[in-house]
């Protein structure tokens, strides 16, 4: 037993199994789990001006010298996006001033978006620039959007809002820094930072699943590879609208990542779960503190039923969490017998203790709860 089934105690999990189960008819298997309930909400700051800014000359606005910055920039960025997707990582660091921070930064973003697959990764400047006086000198902090997937060509996008701070050399603008998504909780960065922009990843690009982790765990990869495409042929099954995913995302996180990767701040129970990163894309994220790759089969299972049956804006609050999560139970059972089902022994006892109406309505419980009389997702 993994160290994250012996937390099958839980008795709102028994709530939702029996709601499942009286629902279906089926059996549901058991997975330590938990997936964010709050909607992705993709937002996007300023609009472009049409045409080239022109040139800056004494007297003009102050927004004149914005605008003819910000053109440069996005001029530079769109350059750096060629070189990812030829796989030239000198032309994708050329625009970090040389010494900075930014330098180690792009080398590490470039190596893991390559070891995934990048296929799409198109930034765009919309907001001016903001002069800011830092360090004894002028820096200038600068929003960038950029769409991205994996996969095929025409995989469907996500966006992440990049905050980078520049400095206007006299060869051109160059840029000091990044900062990983996630500051502001709010928008396209409310959930950051993706693995990627912070940790140095290897990868496994499967037929339907790409799998990554810190090189310190890549003699992992293999079996995790193995059980995420197993896991992959149950959950499109599970699809809901049509469309399988491009590819399933998986990251194994342990120690420091787990909890920094997605804002972390999860219950310390979970041992796995689906985050919303918009374009009706789903990251999952699994604990490898609790997960070991040769018994993450049940929990993979469930998960990538999350990503294939979730509605595009994220985890549906109130009365469908006994269907979402029942349903991703019925998945990650892999055919099991009901008899078989870990948490029976929680179903019984519910149902003989009198905790529950019998009404879906109330089946629901609170986001933050956990242990024994906790939630378990």
């Amino acid at each position: 037993m993994t160290t994250a089934r012996k937390r099958r105690g839980a008795f709102w999990l028994g709530v939702g199994l029996v709601t499942a189960l009286l629902a279906c008819g089926l059996p549901a298997g058991l997975a330590m789990v938990y997936v964010d309930r709050l909607p992705f909400r993709s937002e996007t700051a300023g609009t472009a001006t049409a045409g080239p800014a022109p040139s800056p000359r004494p007297g003009d606005p102050f927004t004149v010298t914005q605008a003819w910055l910000r053109d440069r920039i996005a001029e530079l960025v769109d350059e750096q996006a060629a070189a990812l997707l030829r796989g030239d990582e000198q032309g994708f660091v050329a625009l970090a001033l040389p010494g900075s921070p930014a330098v180690a930064t792009l080398r590490r973003q470039f190596r893991s978006l390559r070891a995934m697959g990048v296929s799409v990764w198109r930034p765009r400047v919309d907001a001016l620039p903001e002069r800011v006086e830092r360090g004894g000198g002028v820096e200038w902090r600068v929003a960038i959007d950029v769409e991205h997937c994996f996969g095929a060509p025409d995989c469907a996008v996500s966006q992440v809002s990049i905050t980078s701070w520049w400095v206007d050399e006299s060869a051109g603008p160059r840029v000091r820094a990044v900062e990983p998504s996630g500051t502001s909780r709010e928008g396209p960065n409310r959930e950051g930072p993706r693995p990627w922009e912070v940790s140095d990843l290897v990868a496994v690009v499967g037929e339907r699943t790409v799998v990554a982790t810190t090189r310190d765990n890549r003699s992992l990869l293999p079996r995790l590879s193995l059980e995420a495409e197993r896991a992959a042929a149950v959950a499109d099954r599970y699809v809901v609208g049509g469309r399988q995913p491009d590819r399933y995302r998986v990251y194994y996180a342990a120690g420091p990542e787990w909890r920094r990767w997605y804002g972390g701040n999860r219950p310390q129970w979970t041992a796995g779960y689906a985050v919303a990163i918009g374009g009706g894309n789903y990251d999952v994220v699994l604990n490898g503190d609790r997960v070991q790759p040769a018994r993450a089969g049940d929990l993979l299972r469930h998960e990538l039923t999350h990503v294939a049956s979730l509605p595009a804006e994220g985890f549906p609050n109130g009365t469908a969490w006994w269907l979402v999560e029942g349903m991703a139970e019925l998945a990650g059972a892999g055919g099991r017998p009901v008899s078989r089902y870990g948490s029976l022994p929680e179903v019984r006892r519910l149902l003989t203790a009198g905790k529950w109406d019998g009404q879906l309505a109330t089946v629901e419980p609170p986001a933050d709860a956990e242990g024994g009389e906790g939630v378990l997702y």
